[in-house]
């Protein structure tokens, strides 16, 4: 197993993207500390892989309260004794164009995607060069954070502006040892996601592409090279390998697995019949 002994903390444990990174890494034996603003997706997160035979507890926090980061992260090291891989996932969809988001809520929405790195990473980090752990830093972008997704301004911005981030935090921490990297998803197979909610047992209202827009492809898969969706699990295994000793020599990197969205040429629909 890749990750044993090893501990990860993940935000934003949704039975979707998070939830799926989250198991997988408890089934190469990392220990997991599921965290969400939602109880029961960070209880039954943890919850669910301890009836998996793994290690995990769940927090609830804020992302953008430092208060409440700060002792999540003391929680964490308390019943595991440090962190060795951080993945931010928190997110907050509010699917608004620019001439229609108010701006109490473009910043809610940035402060939960940035600032939740942002503090959440500083501590850790911190955390890591306090006790000489050469630890990784997985950042969760969206390939809305690579093109210009209409309608969906506070997401996009706040998704490309976290690649940023992790280039510049990735050059300021190498001296210490710790790897940061990013992983980008794109619209995601729905199939596992309702599966894992029902085995929680918890509400999920699904992926967010659920709804039809003006101007969108009727099905998210024709417009893939690949003509179908990634699920978590294919996300998941990216994040084993961007945690592991398999990445040593990565820093600074985007993994993209996006099923071919972002290379694709604008002029060519992958859907369409020869």
């Amino acid at each position: 197993m890749r990750l044993t002994g090893k501990t990860a903390l993940v935000t934003g444990t949704s039975p979707n993207i998070c939830g799926g990174i989250a198991e997988a890494l408890a089934d190469e034996e990392a220990n997991v500390v599921c965290v969400d603003l939602n109880p029961e997706y960070a209880h039954r997160c943890a919850e669910a892989i301890n009836d998996r035979g793994g290690h995990a507890i769940g927090l609830v926090c804020d992302v953008t309260d430092e208060d409440q980061v700060r002792a999540t992260l003391d929680r964490a090291i308390a019943e595991f004794q440090g962190v060795d891989i951080l993945v931010n996932g928190a997110v907050l969809f509010n699917r608004k164009g620019v001439l229609s988001m108010p701006l109490n809520e473009w910043r809610s929405q940035v402060d939960v995607i940035l600032t939740g790195a942002f503090l959440f990473t500083k501590h850790v980090a911190q955390k890591m060069i306090d006790q000489g752990r050469q630890g990784c830093v997985i950042n969760i972008i969206s390939s809305a954070g690579h093109q210009g997704e209409p309608g969906n301004v506070g997401y996009g911005t706040g998704k490309g502006g976290l690649l940023n981030f992790t280039r510049s935090v990735a050059m300021e921490l190498a001296e210490h040892g710790i790897r940061v990297n990013s992983l980008t998803p794109t619209a995601t197979d729905p199939a596992e996601g309702t599966e894992r909610a029902e085995r929680w047992g918890v509400e999920w209202p699904g992926p967010r592409l659920g709804e039809r827009r003006r101007g969108m492809l009727p099905d998210a898969n024709k417009g893939l090279p690949t003509q179908q969706r990634p699920s978590p699990r294919h996300y998941g295994k990216a994040a084993v390998f961007l945690a592991s000793d398999d990445a040593e020599m990565i820093t600074g990197f985007d993994l993209r697995v996006d099923a071919g969205a972002i290379s694709r040429y604008w002029m060519w629909d992958p859907g369409a019949a020869e």
